[in-house]
């Protein structure tokens, strides 16, 4: 397993072409599975269940086909994106549990920072209740989006995977209606209240994967 952590801004394209050869050359048996960490410059990508009418402002940022699963997304400085490159074949072949593993890896993170996060049906992704704000229109509780997941797989080999909003500036997410869910908003950590730096989340992550994958 390599773990690869990245300085500065990757583009998005460049992204692309490193999970495909990766891909690839895992399901070749000729490179070893890899979680790589980094930030983009602000964009929006479109999952292959995009609705074009989720992109409120396609002018704002550049817009990149994912080919991952969900909707649209933001991705952009602040935001810890964490590209999920495994070799299913020698874990598990079943999607819907390597989902709930990805789930449960942002959950056990979040713990170490004492934030509760949650699963809600039929949302993807990874929610925090906050008390705080005004009950939605239902009288429940007012929720809000922490982490997006997507994923794509190749020969049973994942790519793209997990997002965490650390710092990332909440008003970029308004261009779009993030994974189409327009009834519930977006946070992060430090608008949680939470000093967390990268650093902070990436050794969290790193002993969080451990607990959940091996």
């Amino acid at each position: 397993m390599e773990w690869k952590i990245s300085e500065g801004l990757i583009p998005y394209e460049d992204a692309l072409t490193f999970m495909e050869n990766r891909v690839a050359a895992i399901s070749a048996g000729e490179a070893d599975e890899c979680v790589w960490l980094l930030e983009h410059p602000p964009l929006y990508t479109a999952g292959t269940s995009a609705q074009r009418q989720d992109l409120v402002d396609p002018d704002r940022f550049p817009i990149y086909e994912a080919k991952r699963g969900g909707q649209y997304t933001y991705h952009g400085p602040g935001q810890r994106v964490v590209y999920v490159m495994l070799d299913l074949n020698r874990r598990t072949k079943d999607v819907r549990a390597f989902v709930k593993q990805l789930e449960e890896w942002v959950i056990r993170t979040l713990d170490r920072f004492n934030v509760k996060g949650e699963i809600r049906e039929g949302r993807v992704g990874v929610w925090v209740t906050r008390p705080e704000k005004p009950l939605s229109v239902a009288g429940l509780p007012a929720e809000d989006k922490v982490a997006a997941i997507g994923i794509r797989l190749r020969k049973w080999v994942s790519f793209h995977g997990i997002s965490i909003n650390v710092e990332p500036d909440l008003e970029h997410f308004k261009g779009i209606v993030p994974c189409g869910i327009s009834e519930h908003g977006v946070t992060s950590l430090v608008d949680l209240g939470l000093p967390v730096t990268m650093d902070d989340l990436d050794v969290a992550l790193k002993a969080s994967f451990e607990d959940v994958f091996g």
